[in-house]
């Protein structure tokens, strides 16, 4: 007992680096776990993934790579800057995209195609993929007595 605890212990210092470096700490249910995996843990690379894709098509469209990557990046940290504030506010994001979206416009013209192309599908399908890994993935590290992570602090402690 007396080592599960030092490795409770262990988990919760590393996890309060990751918050200081990612964010806040919090604590779900053993069954969210694995939702919380997909949504936060896997979700950076998400993000990264869209930033690539912009830089890549607006490098395509003509713009130098240095002028893409900074546009992007931008506007990511000032969307997530816009987004964390709107939450204290106990907006959504949903509202915050209709603030941000002119009728007719060209923010209006992308977000439509990105719904006639299924995009909450896409997120749905992913973030399930993502889920249904992690359950995988712990089920096997149960079954493996030499698996060096406690897998019990990982099901009560998420950041």
């Amino acid at each position: 007992a007396e080592d599960g605890i030092r490795d409770v212990e262990r988990s919760r210092g590393l996890g309060d680096v990751y918050k200081r470096q990612c964010g806040k700490t919090v604590r779900v249910d053993e069954p969210m776990i694995d939702v919380v995996t997909a949504v936060s843990g896997s979700g950076p690379a998400y993000f990264f993934l869209l930033m690539e894709e912009m830089i890549r098509v607006a490098e395509e469209m003509g713009l130098p790579s240095d002028v893409a990557s900074g546009l992007v990046c931008q506007t990511a940290k000032g969307a997530s800057i816009l987004a964390e504030s709107a939450r204290l506010k106990n907006e959504t994001p949903a509202q915050l995209r209709a603030k941000v979206t002119s009728p007719g416009g060209t923010t209006q013209a992308a977000v439509d195609t990105l719904k006639k192309l299924n995009f909450d599908r896409i997120i749905t399908a992913a973030l399930t993929a993502a889920r249904d890994r992690s359950k995988e993935l712990s089920s096997n590290n149960n079954r493996n007595p030499r698996h060096y992570r406690n897998t019990n602090a990982r099901r009560t402690e998420w950041f």
